[in-house]
């Protein structure tokens, strides 16, 4: 082969599919969100003030709950969530680990113990016939993650914890526009947390937000966001003149801005306008790929709705001669960005040295560990990023080909 041979991989000295960097996750900001943020800084409020308010307020009509609580990121709304159904230390959490870290993370910041349910293979969320085997005396509540932007099974998940007495905390960072028979996972267990960083499909930067049906807990998350303040903080430095705050608990700094929010608001704006245009990409890639040596996650069933947060593909390692981790250098050599989503929490660390887990404790959530591999789907591609991402994965896997 010589340079100029169009099969030659680029990290073998070829041609670069792409001229220039196709940067994984780049997130779509058009005009409206940069007029929003320099209004927001010319208007002097630049805390938590009357855009968070708004974008609160969207968020909870876009999700149909009765309450929405802006905080500053989702592992904030995970921990608070969490203490708000009563998981106390000693307690144990049930969830998947085939997630991110920030997932496992909140319950040992409570002294709790996350105990790990392997995921089915095809759905890649947890398996709730394994949910059963896990639950002891001191089971407290499921958080099921519904990855990829696809619905954990939550008809079976509730039906669970109803049977145990379980409260269910939802870890939604890729679901916005999921849904489970038809409702928003927003409406389905006590609460559920959402992403807004700068990869989700909308953004603040850095953002969460908790969305519940029950006053009692939108209550406290509100002021436990904001260093356990009492409510009339939130009015101190309005027009309606100063307010002396109390603390009625110790609470956390975890509050979300106005110039996070007055993104936020004109992103959620074009929720479902961005969904169709993912839509389209997906179709595309599936189209495209459908002869490779991959397998791409099957649909959802009827009555569910998949927010296609991540394209993820699982690689037929028994049909290539590289890993996976040497496909993604060699499409990075070919200028496409690409994800890992992601290696098992069970394998990190600081889960294995404190808890004792070893490779072949969760088999299905390793097999896809090894294999899964996320490429670029923003609704910043055009049709022409789409077909280099297509090119580019189509000549690796061919010089891969075992």
């Amino acid at each position: 082969m010589t340079a100029s041979d169009p099969t030659r991989l680029a990290i073998h000295g070829g041609q670069p599919v792409r001229s220039s960097y196709l940067v994984y996750g780049s997130p779509d900001v058009r005009e409206a969100e940069i007029r929003e943020v320099e209004a927001t800084l010319r208007s002097g409020w630049l805390g938590t003030g009357p855009r968070v308010a708004s974008f609160e307020e969207a968020f909870r009509r876009y999700i149909g709950a009765g309450h929405a609580m802006a905080l500053n990121s989702c592992t904030a709304a995970l921990h608070l969530s969490l203490i708000a159904v009563g998981v106390r230390p000693d307690d144990e959490v049930i969830t998947c680990p085939m997630t991110f870290a920030s997932t496992a993370n909140v319950i040992l910041h409570l002294g709790a113990k996350p105990v790990f349910v392997d995921c089915d293979r095809e759905t890649l969320c947890i398996d709730p016939d394994q949910v059963g085997a896990r639950i002891t005396p001191r089971t407290r509540a499921l958080m099921p993650v519904h990855f990829a932007g696809r619905s954990a099974d939550m008809t079976r998940l509730l039906a669970i914890a109803r049977e145990h007495d379980l409260r269910v905390v939802g870890d939604a960072a890729h679901a916005i526009e999921t849904q489970h028979q038809g409702r928003k996972v927003g409406l389905l267990g006590d609460c559920t947390a959402y992403s807004f960083y700068v990869t989700k499909n909308v953004i603040t930067a850095e953002g969460g937000m908790v969305t519940t049906d029950d006053p009692e807990m939108a209550d406290w998350i509100k002021i436990a966001g904001l260093h356990g303040l009492s409510r009339d903080a939130w009015k101190r430095f309005s027009d309606e003149g100063y307010k002396h705050y109390e603390v009625i608990f110790p609470g956390f700094k975890y509050n979300m801005t106005d110039i996070q929010a007055a993104l936020g608001i004109h992103q959620l704006a074009r929720v479902e306008e961005n969904l169709t245009r993912r839509e389209q990409l997906w179709r595309r890639y599936v189209e495209a790929f459908a002869d490779l040596p991959l397998v791409v996650p099957p649909e959802p069933p009827a009555g569910d709705r998949h927010a296609r947060h991540l394209f993820v593909i699982l690689l037929d390692l028994e049909r290539l001669r590289l890993s996976r981790d040497e496909v993604m250098a060699a499409l990075h050599a070919e200028n496409i960005g690409t994800g890992v989503h992601y290696r098992p929490v069970h394998l990190h660390p600081c889960y294995r040295e404190r808890f004792g887990f070893a490779p072949g404790d969760f088999p299905a959530a390793e097999w896809i560990g090894e294999r899964t591999l996320s490429l670029p789907l923003s609704t910043k591609l055009t049709d022409e990023d789409a077909e280099d991402v297509i090119r580019a994965l189509r000549k690796v896997l061919a010089a891969a080909a075992a």
